[in-house]
Formats: C-alpha cells, structure tokens, sequence
C-alpha cells in the first residue's frame, strides 16, 4: 500500500509539500473530492450523491441514463418492454454480463437485489417505497421468470418511465451478486461486509476505503464490456479547495470535483487545465412558511418574487454553482417549460405590499446555512427585499440547524437548496417541492418541502397525481406544461432563483470525464498527451 501511494503521488498533495511537476501514470486516474458524507460502501444504505459517484463504477443497473441526452438506455437489461396497461415492465439481462467474482448476473440477483433494498428500509428504499412497493410484497412485485428474464410489477398506477429512471441510480438501482452477498450475509443482510466490500459487475472493483481518506478501485478483470483504459482509480478526500487546485496546478491530480468559485476562477486561466459546467438536479431558491399568516397571503408571496435580483446573484454569485431558473422543475426534464422572465421590480412588490395590507412592510428572518454561495445569496436578498420595506434578519447555522427548522416548520423565509431532479421527469421535481397530500402537523411529511413550507392545494395534488398515471405521452406532456403554470398563477412559496449546476476542473488531454455524479462513471475517461 504504501508502494501504491507513492507511486500516485499523493505525498505531493500534503500540506507543506515542496512544489514540484508530476504528471500521474498513463493508465491511472487520480482525482479529488469531498468525502464527508461517505459513511458506507453498502448500495442500501448510501446517501448523497458523492457516495453514488463511487457506486456509480462498482456496480451495474438494469438500466442508465444517458449522461448528455438523459434517455433511459440499456445496462444489465439489453432491453425491456411495458406492460399496456403500464403495471409491468419485462426486462431481458445480457447473457454475457457476470460479476467481479465471475458469477453470471441473473434475474435472481436482480430480485435479491432490490427485495434486499426494501427489507433493510434505509435511505434507499425511500423512492421505491413513495412509489408503493413494500418488503411485504417484495415477493409479488419483483420476479425472477427465468435466468435472464425479470418481472418489475408495479404496485399501483404509475409512469413506468419514472421507475426506469429511478433505478439507473446507484444505490435503489445497483446490483448485487446474490450468491456473494449470501456467503457473507449475517444478520443485517450482509450489510457489515458490504460497508467495506463490493459484490458488483461494473467497469471497477472496490480494492480499499478508508472513510474520510480515500477510496480505490481497480479495473474488474472481468467486466462483460468494454475494459476501461484506466487500470485504477484513486479518489482522494480533499475537502479543502485550494489543496485541490495545488494539486491540479502541479500535475499531481487529475480531476478535482469539489472547488470554489474563486479556485475554479483561477483554474479557467491556467494552461494545462479545463474547467467544465454541467447541468445537475434542483434547486436554489427563497422559501416562505405559510404558517405565518402574512406568507399564507399570496399578494405578499408575489411580492417576495419581484424582491430578487435573480440577474444579478446568478451573475455575480452563482457561476460554477447555479444558473438562472425560476420554474420549479429542471430544465433537462421533459416538458419543461422555459422562464416567465420575472425580474427585480420593487416598485411592483410595493404595490402587491400595499394591497396586502403591509404597505410599510415589516420584519422577518431569513435563515441560510454558512457555505459562501447560499449566504451571499441571502444577503443580496436581504437587500433587495429591504428596498420593499421588508427588513430581514438573517440567521445562520449549518444544514441541521437551517434545513431543520424548516423541516420543524419553525422559521419565516429560508434560502435553501433542493427539489429532486435526479430524475428527468417532471414528477421529480413536483413531488420534492408542490405536492402536499397531508398538511397537518401530525403528518410529519417532512420529505415533502410543500408540506415544510405549509402549502397545501388539493388542484394540484390532484393535477400532479392525474399528469404521473396519463398513458398518451403528448396529453402527459400538455399536463405537466398546465401544472407548471399553474404554480406560477398559485405563487407556491418555494421561488427558484437558480438551477444547479455542477463544475470540476480537470487536466487538458482528459476526455470522456462526466462531471455530473448522478450519471458519472469513469470507464469512459482516456488520457491524451
């Protein structure tokens, strides 16, 4: 192991380092990222996407999306059919495909796999169990009908498009080889072993992790496709940006993925490196609670929306982390309606003030977690909403303290960030963000952000349950454009500013790099001269 540190390098990447021209090996990739939120190396137990951007390379699905065009394609399954009545989709496994271990991959891995996900009921199992799947019925909705032919079988009336797309994901989607995971199963199905071991058929294996240090994978020598160049992957834990950028200055990495504005900045003009933005999923936006009675008023909440300066903060604060959005669902979903162009008007949010009855304004808070982009935000909002006469004081904390007072519904205004998309398809971002199918306090629906912000209409409950089931794609496609109007008409007290975006840097001469970790993989990077 230490032979194998050296030899990448990483000695330079140590503060107080003596500067000094690396250049990584050929047929290796060295790259650096924020490992904080990696607790496991379990499929059923990750959270976030950075542990997915590991998965991502270990573990195959029956399906992935496109990194560029974000169509379903195939994986394990070399194709699929649904049901006419969408409550079934067929999937067909390539005969070639094996795992790391050389065990062929089967219809009963595939049922183990996802059976496995909703018994352990942790973090993965969420997206499944919204959509109505249950340990309980585990046995009736996933079907192993031969060696290579698998039967999902949907428990109520769905888009059967939005379940091919949650399972490309890593995680709910891996998976696993049944037969090595049994070997190795225990008492918490298997999980102590797999929080250090890997048990997939994608392009890589999981040689070593050590939490909060570095993860390191191997090329599987028997990947059923094509072999990647790289021989190994060393992913390195740099939270800190400029370490990132010293490293990619000398050589000593190839790819940073978590780097600030300023660093990133200065990267663009260094020869010898590229910097690159890519469309991610949700938002940052401004949120109001509608249990305060003067947000409940929707005169006050469309004056919140002339009171951003939404030119100027994605101008100015935003690049490399944001770009202007102000409909609550991802522009690379289907249907989605381009931007009703509202811009800083407060003569406008005046007005609205007055008939409101606050022609004064008055004062509020506004909570914001600590991280640069988020409270410069807030604070250029803050400005701007004082111009109407709404005088805001803003309250700091980290992601507990901010986002669980608004999970609490214990706060006023809140500039956050979030609001699904990880799926392209319009139901993602709505079911994040506007559906509320139960506003009492006893609910505790804290996982939907219509519920933390109080806003509650049964028309669009209605509306977005009616759009998801619609089988006649171009009539689903004029409902999903009808209910993103209707959220502006309704003025929903979640207002995006920003779309997210996600930005590395990397050395020029790397192709085939996706910056993106819900869809990133590393099989397809080659380096250049």
């Amino acid at each position: 192991m230490k032979h194998l540190l050296a030899s990448v390098s990483v000695a330079v990447l140590m503060a107080g380092a003596n500067p000094v021209t690396a250049q990584t090996p050929a047929d290796q990739l060295i790259v650096a990222f924020n490992m904080n939120n990696v607790l496991t190396m379990d499929p059923a137990a990750i959270t976030g996407g950075d542990a997915v951007q590991i998965l991502n390379n270990i573990y195959d699905s029956l399906v992935s999306l496109d990194p560029e065009t974000r169509v379903v394609i195939p994986r394990l399954a070399e194709r699929w059919e649904v049901a006419e009545d969408n409550r079934s989709v067929t999937f067909h496994l390539n005969p070639d495909a094996v795992f790391a271990s050389g065990n062929p991959v089967t219809a009963e891995d595939v049922r183990f796999s996802l059976t496995r996900v909703l018994e352990m009921n942790q973090a993965q199992s969420s997206g499944l169990r919204s959509r109505g799947f249950t340990a309980e019925e585990a046995e009736n909705l996933f079907v192993a009908e031969d060696t290579h032919t698998f039967v999902l079988n949907l428990p109520q009336d769905d888009d059967p498009r939005l379940i091919l797309m949650y399972l490309t994901q890593a995680g709910v989607g891996s998976i696993l080889d049944s037969q090595l995971v049994q070997e190795n199963l225990g008492a918490d199905y298997g999980q102590s072993w797999l929080t250090n071991n890997s048990a997939g058929s994608s392009a890589f294996t999981l040689t070593q992790w050590r939490a909060n240090e570095f993860v390191i994978l191997n090329r599987n020598p028997n990947y059923w496709a094509d072999a990647p160049e790289m021989a190994r992957v060393l992913m390195r834990h740099l939270p800190e940006s400029q370490s990132q950028r010293l490293g990619l200055e000398r050589g000593d990495i190839d790819v940073g993925f978590s780097l600030a504005a300023t660093d990133l900045r200065a990267l663009a003009a260094v020869d010898g490196v590229t910097v690159t933005t890519e469309p991610s999923s949700n938002f940052y936006y401004l949120a109001a609670s509608m249990e305060d009675e003067r947000f409940a008023n929707p005169k006050v909440r469309e004056a919140l929306r002339y009171l951003i300066d939404y030119d100027g903060i994605n101008a100015a604060i935003m690049p490399y982390f944001g770009v202007k959005r102000q409909i609550p669902v991802n522009s690379t979903a289907f249907a989605a309606l381009p931007d009703p162009g509202y811009t800083l008007d407060v003569e406008r949010a005046r007005e609205l003030l007055a008939e409101a009855g606050y022609p004064d304004g008055f004062s509020t808070t506004l909570r914001v977690i600590s991280t640069q982009e988020f409270l410069d935000s807030a604070t250029a909002i803050q400005g701007t909403l004082a111009q109407a006469g709404i005088r805001a004081e803003i309250i700091t904390g980290d992601g507990g303290q901010i986002y669980g007072a608004m999970r609490d519904r214990r706060f006023e205004l809140l500039v956050g960030r979030g609001g699904g998309g990880q799926q392209p398809h319009p139901d993602s971002n709505l079911r994040a963000l506007v559906y509320n199918p139960d506003n009492s306090q006893e609910a505790q629906l804290d996982n939907y952000q219509g519920w933390r912000t109080s806003f509650f209409d049964e028309e669009l409950n209605a509306m977005i349950e009616a759009a998801l089931i619609e089988r006649d794609e171009d009539t689903q496609f004029r409902m999903y454009e009808e209910i993103q109007q209707m959220t502006q008409d309704k003025v929903i007290p979640i207002l995006p500013f920003s779309e997210r975006v996600v930005t590395a840097a990397y050395q020029v001469g790397i192709e085939g790099i996706i910056i993106d970790p819900w869809v990133s993989r590393f099989e397809y990077v080659t380096k250049g001269n």
